[in-house]
């Protein structure tokens, strides 16, 4: 749809708002769900995009993600003392550091088969337990999901973005198969998890109250209230940003499919807050080069990494952990930054 001069402002606004309001306005922040569910409503009123399969792919789109949320976090109320004992273990065994890099890299290489989804919840079980600082855990966090949502575009089955990149090359001249994207993105994806898992190892130990604490606080996240009630904010979130991403895809279309590949690699860092999904079934044709469809699928993962809504894995994390927007992106922001134009460098050198 060609969208007018108002309707492209109004959506610009309702963008700038969604990225500046979260890490400005206390009272967004305390209600991030609430908040991106309006701009959802909102962008899809502006776009008059209203219609019962849209209201149907909103409801139904959150109930997997928010059954893995409440059936995990039921799971880790029994066997969390368990998981405790082991992290203590491994800790002591092979040090702090190497814990903390085995787990960013593990997730990561691991999220292809296990899903985002379910590596995210392991991740915000396990931090907790281990003897951090507050700034050292959302460093953690950050790091595993920048490396779980890179890990997990490499099969059909770790997120959607890799099923529908394969949905629209498994025809000529691509045939892309189960391993396509495995085949053409490892080696980065491997590079981009290694520096991630070193990056870690730098995270300082808090040798006093951090464990303690760590203790204390998992009785209180682990009550069955506590489980729904998270498990009912990832489901608003989800479905809010199915609304924003269906609401901003008329402003996508119209402003960035036909741009170069240099420009559409820095432009994806818009997949900070908008479902990379939705802007892959955007800029991905099946004629499309494997050498752009590696620049595209890169910078989408990397700018997901950004802000809490721009992946699943910092969804869960982010809302387990109770770690707010302003916290994320001063971690999270620079690194992403960093990794877009080092892989940008490597990338050109490389393909």
């Amino acid at each position: 749809m060609e969208l007018s001069v108002f309707q492209t402002g109004l959506l610009c606004l309702l963008i700038l708002l969604v990225l500046v309001l979260p890490l400005s306005v206390h009272k967004v922040e305390d209600n991030l769900e609430a908040f991106l569910f309006v701009c959802g409503a909102v962008a899809v009123s502006v776009t008059g995009m209203w219609n019962w399969p849209l209201i149907k792919t909103a409801l139904e789109d959150p109930i997997k993600i928010t059954l893995a949320v409440l059936v995990a976090g039921l799971l880790f109320k029994h066997f969390h003392r368990a998981l405790q004992k082991g992290a203590s273990k491994t800790v002591h065994a092979i040090g702090l550091r190497a814990t903390v890099a085995l787990i960013v890299l593990v997730l990561g290489m691991t999220s292809s088969v296990i899903t985002a989804i379910i590596a995210a919840l392991i991740l915000a079980e396990v931090v907790p337990l281990l003897p951090l600082t507050r700034k050292g855990r959302v460093q953690l966090v950050v790091y595993s999901c920048f490396a779980i949502g890179m890990g997990a575009v490499l099969t059909s089955i770790g997120e959607p973005l890799g099923t529908i990149v394969l949905s629209k090359l498994k025809g000529a001249p691509h045939y892309a198969d189960f391993w396509f994207l495995l085949e053409h993105l490892g080696w980065f994806v491997l590079g981009g998890n290694v520096l991630l898992a070193a990056l870690a190892m730098r995270i300082e130990e808090d040798k006093g109250r951090a464990a303690a604490q760590a203790d204390q606080n998992n009785g209180d996240e682990h009550t069955v209230k506590s489980i729904a009630i998270r498990a009912a904010k990832v489901y608003l979130f989800v479905m809010a940003l199915v609304l924003l991403g269906d609401g901003l895809k008329p402003l996508a279309m119209q402003t960035i499919a036909h741009l170069s590949e240099n420009s559409l690699y820095f432009i994806n860092v818009l997949s900070a807050i908008l479902d990379n999904a939705t802007l892959a079934a955007i800029e991905i044709t099946p004629d499309i080069s494997t050498r752009n469809l590696t620049f595209l699928l890169m910078s989408l993962i990397i700018s997901g990494g950004m802000l809490i809504p721009g992946n699943i894995p910092n969804i869960i994390c982010a809302s387990k952990l109770k770690i707010n927007s302003k916290e994320w992106a001063k971690i999270a922001v620079p690194l992403g930054a960093v990794l877009m134009v080092a892989y940008f460098i490597v990338l050109h050198a490389a393909l």
